[in-house]
């Protein structure tokens, strides 16, 4: 059976597993979990104290805790990505086995926050290295110990880019012949041109 919160393919065996340790908990619980789970997606920590009241009284060990968060997690984050509405949400849950009091529950917290985690997410998730700053020199060759005459021109490039994920600034120097610098030049000005598109 496929599923839309899942890209409209099977859902994944771990998660069907998941599904019965879940469904053991009471829906109140279920939806204290998931707002626990949701402050660990958008980068606000995850409180294990709560998690461990919370699911105390469904006699969790470590391991069903984890996976719990883990399945709420793919559960979660997939929906979102697949731009998956509360109420499909909940009905591809139900048909999966959870109850429809749980499925209510975390749709119900999924509809509240789905927004900033879109937002969230979109920052996050595939996050490159950003080019600061470009210097270049051009060199001219006249001969070298090797050759007696070269009469070629080359461009000593450094590259200033930040690390998104640090924001240090590493530079990358290297020597470009002047064809390879006019495709470079060219394609950097084609990706600027492209960037600018959406901002």
């Amino acid at each position: 059976m496929k599923f839309r919160f899942c890209g409209d393919l099977d859902c994944p065996d771990w998660v069907l597993a998941e599904i019965s340790i879940l469904s053991k908990m009471t829906s109140i619980k279920m939806k204290l979990l998931c707002v626990q789970v949701m402050k660990d997606m958008l980068s606000q920590g995850i409180d294990y104290e709560k998690v461990y009241k919370i699911t105390q009284d469904a006699k969790f060990e470590i391991g069903d805790v984890k996976a719990s968060i883990a399945a709420l997690t793919f559960i979660l984050s997939s929906a979102v990505k697949y731009n998956c509405d509360g109420e499909t949400l909940s009905n591809e849950l139900q048909q999966l086995g959870l109850p429809k009091e749980h499925a209510t529950s975390l749709c119900k917290s999924y509809s509240d926050s789905s927004d900033k985690l879109q937002r969230h997410l979109r920052t996050t998730s595939l996050r490159l290295s950003h080019l600061e700053k470009t210097e270049w020199r051009v060199d001219y060759i006249l001969s070298s110990s090797e050759l007696k005459e070269v009469n070629e021109p080359s461009v000593q490039m450094r590259l200033h880019i930040r690390n998104p994920d640090t924001g240090k600034i590493t530079p990358a120097s290297f020597t470009v012949d002047m064809d390879k610098f006019r495709i470079l030049l060219n394609e950097l000005k084609q990706a600027e041109t492209v960037m600018g598109n959406f901002t």
